[in-house]
């Protein structure tokens, strides 16, 4: 059977930077979404929102643009600004886990609020030609939040639902939910794609095996972990190539390159790589060391030399 893979926005991390050197050096993602853009009741596009979405910035990739909120208002604002960059459809969050989204009612803290849904996608599909599609998670506090959307969607010609098969408030811990998300198959007219914990190739055709109807794979936590399982997916083998540690090297380097000039301050930078790290290790033979070691670099040089010695060792 033929599959889409699709890498999920994630705040911070799926960057045009990040997508793009993932599409040089690995492939074997077909979509991108690009992540949140947050208004906050200006109507003001942030200059890093438009870096990231300039097609110049995404020349030779899909990337499907995505908005959080819970204001019609501020969606048709937001679509109306990527319809003249070029962009046909527009992602609504209703996933993001994160209290400080959650809070405000909006992410998946607006799931139970179909009233406000129902409202804005309305708005959205009379004063605007923009092709909507949503990403959710199973609801925030139950996994049933989520089926007394479903009805309200079906109203409307969305393009896809791409559901986190969790609840907001676990965030990422826990097991993810597939009788839930099975219901949700069984409970709409739209099309799905499923999301969550998709970390190995084997974990992928279970899940494959689990829901035999959905042909659209995203990918979120699992692609910045390890950037080699699209490509190994799509290859369906456990095997990574001979040359993986000289591809990550050059990966790496293109992003390092990248945030060194775009970040003001090595502390920023050293921060930024900090954090990907926490995902990067987890594709050397031993994930702890390796944090342990790039966690202790406290200044540029040294984090460039732990880099080079932690690459040679493998």
């Amino acid at each position: 059977m033929d599959f889409t893979l699709l890498s999920s926005p994630l705040q911070g991390f799926t960057d045009f930077r990040f997508r793009n050197a993932i599409n040089t050096y690995f492939g074997g993602i077909d979509t991108y979404y690009s992540p949140y853009i947050r208004l906050n009741g200006k109507m003001v596009i942030k200059s890093s929102y438009e870096r990231d979405l300039l097609p110049e910035n995404n020349l030779d990739l899909e990337v499907i643009p995505q908005v959080i909120t819970n204001d019609a208002d501020e969606f048709l604002f937001v679509a109306k600004y990527v319809r003249e960059l070029g962009y046909k459809e527009l992602n609504w969050n209703l996933g993001c886990p994160y209290p400080m989204v959650t809070k405000s009612g909006m992410g998946s803290g607006l799931i139970s609020n179909t009233e406000k849904i129902n409202t804005i996608l309305k708005r959205a599909h009379s004063e605007s030609d923009i092709l909507v599609s949503m990403k959710m998670r199973l609801g925030y506090d139950t996994t049933k939040e989520i089926l007394d959307v479903l009805p309200i969607l079906d109203k409307y010609p969305i393009k896809n639902i791409a559901i986190h098969a969790r609840i907001g408030k676990q965030l990422y811990k826990g097991g993810v939910h597939l009788d839930a998300f099975q219901h949700c198959i069984d409970n709409t007219k739209h099309k799905l794609y499923y999301n969550g914990d998709i970390t190995s190739v084997t974990k992928f055709k279970e899940m494959q095996e689990r829901f035999p109807s959905i042909d659209h794979w995203m990918i979120g936590r699992g692609l910045i972990a390890d950037p080699f399982l699209p490509s190994m997916i799509k290859k369906d083998t456990i095997e990574y190539p001979d040359n993986k540690m000289a591809l990550f090297s050059d990966f790496h380097e293109t992003l390092y390159q990248g945030y060194s000039e775009s970040l003001s301050g090595p502390a920023h930078i050293l921060l930024k790589m900090h954090h990907l790290w926490e995902y990067f290790s987890v594709i050397f033979s031993n994930p702890h060391k390796v944090l342990k070691k790039i966690n202790k670099t406290k200044n540029i040089r040294n984090y460039e030399l732990a880099v080079k010695e932690i690459i040679a060792a493998e």
